[in-house]
Formats: structure tokens, sequence, C-alpha cells
């Protein structure tokens, strides 16, 4: 098991009611956004089965690939950086959502700048995998 972060419309992200991120909201976010290359979905899979995005700015460290997760209103990450918990802030503002941790603590929106990713942390930017 591992501590998760969640974008999300709804009081708490454990309300199985109430708003929720759509999957086109999403899909549309992750193609606009430079930082993020959607992960097709596996053969054999629902249509509408989870959908995984995954980070092309990362810290620098060596800790594997941050990936965000759409999945029934929601999206998530386990274990993020500071760099995914920016990223998630950044798309909770896009989405009038916010980002709220499974012990339902809140984390904040940072302020709207030029540098993506609120200009709060050193980035690294990885070439994207060819399709």
């Amino acid at each position: 098991m591992g501590y998760e972060l969640h974008n999300t419309r709804r009081d708490d992200w454990w309300d199985e009611e109430g708003p929720e991120i759509s999957r086109q909201e999403w899909e549309s976010a992750v193609a606009a956004d430079p930082d993020l290359v959607m992960q097709p979905i596996p053969d054999g899979w629902p249509a509408d089965a989870f959908s995984s995005a995954l980070m092309t700015t990362r810290p620098d460290q060596e800790d594997g690939i941050e990936a965000l997760h759409w999945d029934q209103g929601l999206v998530s990450a386990k274990h993020p950086s500071d760099v995914l918990i920016a990223k998630m802030c950044e798309l909770a503002r896009h989405w009038g959502a916010r980002v709220q941790g499974d012990d339902g603590e809140h984390y904040p929106r940072p302020p709207r700048d030029d540098q993506g990713l609120c200009g709060l942390l050193k980035i690294v930017r990885w070439p994207r995998a060819k399709a």
C-alpha cells in the first residue's frame, strides 16, 4: 500500500457521489500539457477503463517514472514527488478541482507563473518517447 494524492471536485475524494473530472477533460488536459504523455490502454481492456499519463518532466532522481491515473472521475498519483504535486495543483486549478491526500488534507494551489510547474521546483525535461 502507498500514500496517494487525488485531484477531485467532490467534497472528499472518497465520496461516491459528487462532481467528477470527466474522461474527456482528463484526455484534453493531457493532450495540451507538454509535461504529460498519455499511455495506451492495454489490449483487451475496456475503452472506459482507467487511463494513465506519464510525466516527461521529472525531478533529478532515480526512483522511477511518475504517472497520473484517471479512474471514475478522479485523477490520482501514488507517492508523488514535489514536482508531481505541483503538476496536480496546476491541473486542479485548470479543472476547478482541488488536491486532497488519502487522509483528507488539502494541498494549496500555487500561484500562476510562466514556468509551467508554478516555479516551485527545479525540473528536468526528458525527451518524449516516439509513438
